[in-house]
């Protein structure tokens, strides 16, 4: 316990933490209402069937992502950079200690952060929808509560793959690279790839897969909630598993 407080204490004293917590949510609110804009002014008859109120209030996301990724990055690199690294393991030779309570702590962080986004983004959204006259998503409406629990947990999990990306890579430059990459570029990308493997990256890709977790409107050659949010956790336990390795053989 006094581990995780010591954490806590390092973490939330350092601006950066509350500066990515803070961007998280401005920009998944901001973005997520920039991505109907398009819909306003338009008639109700002319929305597209397939219009899913939730997941459009919760486009913000694409960058809201990055965001809270590098939160979880920055868990662990500015030791690096700075060299307290090695004073923190100097007063905690339990590697896998210490990193489990900077993973703990992001964990906690990033769900209220996560929780904090989905709501106040969907909330948002919502109101802007109903005072344009178009179809609105409600909090009992059928599967939407399950969405907002899946974009929180969506938001947390890419978290801590930042956490592990922070550890691998021991960088807060590289560890933006890595998350750009991931997160934005392959999803891009990857589905234009010739053939099955096209399919496969639009399907089974961790961050694509992920994004399902918060649809409600069932779409075409997208994995159901559930599979897409376990396809998420599993590759978030694998980096996480690899970041431990790491840390625990690395010369700090």
């Amino acid at each position: 316990m006094s581990l995780l407080r010591s954490e806590w204490t390092k973490l939330r004293s350092v601006r950066s933490t509350w500066t990515a917590a803070a961007s998280t949510v401005a920009s998944g609110v901001a973005l997520s209402v920039l991505g109907i804009s398009d819909l306003l002014g338009a008639a109700s008859s002319s929305v597209p069937p397939d219009w899913d109120p939730t997941a459009g209030s919760l486009k913000g996301f694409l960058f809201a992502q990055l965001v809270i990724g590098m939160l979880g990055a920055f868990a662990i690199t500015p030791e690096y950079g700075s060299g307290t690294i090695g004073g923190s393991v100097a007063v905690v030779p339990a590697r896998s200690r210490l990193l489990a309570a900077k993973t703990a702590v992001v964990a906690a962080i990033a769900l209220v952060t996560g929780l904090l986004t989905t709501l106040i983004s969907f909330t948002v959204v919502q109101l802007v929808l109903h005072g344009a006259g178009l179809p609105a998503a409600g909090l009992g409406d059928r599967g939407v509560l399950g969405a907002l629990v899946g974009a929180t947990l969506y938001l947390t999990l890419v978290a801590l793959i930042g956490v592990a990306v922070g550890v691998l890579t021991r960088s807060s430059t590289s560890s933006l690279a890595v998350l750009v990459g991931a997160l934005l570029l392959v999803p891009a990308l990857g589905p234009g790839l010739p053939g099955g493997l096209g399919d496969a990256f639009a399907r089974f890709w961790p961050i694509t897969a992920g994004q399902a977790s918060y649809v409600v409107v069932p779409v075409d050659g997208v994995v159901s909630p559930a599979l897409g949010l376990f396809v998420l956790a599993v590759a978030t336990a694998a980096v996480t598993v690899a970041g431990h390795i790491a840390f625990r053989a690395r010369d700090i």
